[in-house]
């Protein structure tokens, strides 16, 4: 794994890697593109730079091993690109391929779960939507299929409304949806219902313990059949809860009780519980909570002898969950693994709520180090609100520490992840995703400033769109509107391309990015980053956007 010098390109320090996550370089540039409205000067003199030294990359679909060029890339797969170099088959894929070629039926997990299903009672706990980031409604109807053919008697579904990947609003329609197909199943002989729900933002799908409250109110819901707000059927639950002023991200828990007032889905021992989304970092924590012995973020209360099983492995070092429908990707040799074998030194930052992304999933899904003496991770805590009520979030306090990292010449590269047009760009709040981009935009001037100053050399990039597009839209891309006439909030993120920028006064005047590439993908930026540093890539990696 020995790196080679790169013949034109000298070792430099600092060589910054800037994520701005959520930043997308989208063809529509009206009112509703966050990105574009704000006031941006580093990155328009960036962009003015011309393609020498500015161009796109694509951020969703097959560039990031999603299954079709129609899937939204998100910060996950995103960050694994960035990271490994390389396009991987990735969740939704994987378990497409698991679903296709039957291997989820046959495989050891669904073995482990298989003996609740003749008397006891499988839960399927899911994020209830196509939006294709964490889950897939198709794939959960596969499952479902393939436990009634395996026997399964008794089924519950815990749901969770999105309103984030998909458009908010649209929760009353996969719930239609889901009820009809329990129907079915309750006819074939299954008993099928909705046993709890409430908003992925509100219960259960927290990340990065930033707020295990969330947890705890999707424990009691989905586990111990415990809510403030009760319901004889999920509908009148949805229709009862969903206002217009809350979204379907922030429905409040419910349970659905019996006529007697008894919880439908609670869990008893010897049920099989199963989380059906695919991706890892909302899923973690309630993994933790449904698989430990020992546990202490929250009081539990009731800890049934529950069989759970994730859809995938959420934590690789952890071995969390420890049984699991779909095998993880195998992402080996990483630009981390590199540096660290070739004894560089690492220095990330983000807040908490994108720290696993410039750490974990940057590493090919592992959690810890390579090298520990190498790598140094920062992270900064998130504050636990909605972010579009403090847009500014932690960049004031990212810059700071990236700059130190510069400063200190202790790092061979640096690498900051401004979280900012993606979690305030996934509110819908179009005035506070403009300060959100602002902001960044400002900070980033200040990283840039510093690299001049040094004699650097950077990379200014994204891992996929959010903020450049805040409105939903007509096919004919028309901003669609409510019955008042106000704009209808886009929180998902989009299908553009995201920016690549290059430059610093340690960059050699013939290195330009290439023009060549007219498909290139976020697995492109690792070998151009290794090049940076001074350092011919890997040829196992996708190609380098840089020509010298």
């Amino acid at each position: 794994m020995e790196l080679q010098p790169h013949p034109v390109i000298p070792k430099k320090k600092p060589v910054l890697v800037c994520i701005l996550d959520g930043w997308g370089e989208n063809d529509i540039k009206d009112e509703y593109n966050a990105c574009h409205v704000a006031k941006t000067p580093t990155m328009d003199k960036l962009r003015d730079q011309g393609s020498k030294y500015y161009r796109s990359v694509l951020a969703h679909g097959k560039a990031v091993g999603l299954p079709t060029n129609d899937d939204m890339g998100n910060s996950e797969v995103g960050h694994n690109a960035l990271g490994a170099g390389k396009i991987i088959a990735q969740g939704a894929s994987l378990v497409d391929i698991s679903l296709e070629k039957g291997t989820m039926f046959t495989d050891p997990g669904w073995n482990y779960i298989k003996p609740a299903f003749a008397s006891n009672t499988l839960h399927l706990i899911t994020l209830l939507s196509n939006g294709g980031v964490h889950s897939r409604y198709d794939q959960l109807l596969g499952v479902m299929k393939g436990a009634v053919k395996d026997g399964c008697k008794r089924m519950r579904l815990h749901i969770l409304t999105d309103g984030r990947d998909v458009p908010d609003g649209t929760c009353h329609e996969y719930l239609a949806t889901l009820q009809k197909d329990l129907d079915d199943f309750t006819k074939a002989g299954c008993d099928a219902k909705v046993g709890s729900g409430g908003g992925r933002m509100s219960v259960t799908m927290d990340r990065y313990e930033a707020d295990w409250g969330m947890v705890e109110r999707g424990y009691n819901a989905h586990i111990l059949g415990e809510a403030e707000h009760t319901f004889t059927d999920a509908a009148t639950a949805l229709k009862t809860l969903k206002t217009a002023d809350v979204s379907d991200q922030y429905i409040p828990a419910f349970v659905i009780i019996d006529e007697a007032g008894a919880p439908v889905g609670a869990v008893q021992d010897g049920d099989a519980v199963v989380c059906c989304n695919f991706r890892a970092d909302r899923v973690v924590e309630i993994s933790k909570a449904l698989e430990y012995e020992n546990f202490d973020s929250f009081n539990r209360k009731r800890f049934p002898k529950m069989l759970y099983a994730g859809m995938m492995q959420y934590d690789g070092d952890l071995h969390l969950p420890t049984n699991y429908l779909v095998p993880p990707p195998l992402i080996e040799r990483t630009s981390g693994e590199y540096f660290a074998k070739n004894g560089l030194r690492t220095f990330a930052c983000s807040e908490t709520q994108k720290f696993g992304h410039v750490t974990f999933f940057w590493n090919g899904n592992r959690s810890g180090y390579f090298d520990e003496a190498l790598e140094t991770f920062v992270q900064i805590p998130s504050d636990n609100c909605q972010f579009n009520e403090k847009p500014l979030m932690k960049a004031r306090e990212i810059t700071a520490a990236g700059k130190e990292a510069m400063i200190s010449g202790k790092y061979d590269v640096v690498r900051v992840n401004y979280a900012n047009p993606d979690m305030v760009g996934h509110t819908g709040d179009l005035a506070a995703t403009i300060a959100a981009c602002e902001e960044c935009d400002a900070c980033l001037k200040e990283l840039l400033d510093l690299v001049d100053e040094l004699g650097g050399v950077f990379l200014v990039t994204a891992d996929h769109g959010n903020a450049d597009d805040m409105v939903q839209r007509s096919k004919k891309k028309e901003c669609l509107k409510d019955a008042d006439g106000k704009p209808l909030p886009l929180t998902s993120h989009t299908l553009a391309p995201v920016p690549v920028a290059i430059g610093g006064p340690g960059l050699p005047a013939s290195v330009e990015l290439r023009d060549d590439l007219p498909e290139a993908g976020l697995a492109n930026i690792t070998g151009t980053y290794i090049n940076l540093m001074g350092y011919l890539a890997p040829d196992e990696m996708e190609p380098s956007l840089v020509k010298w």
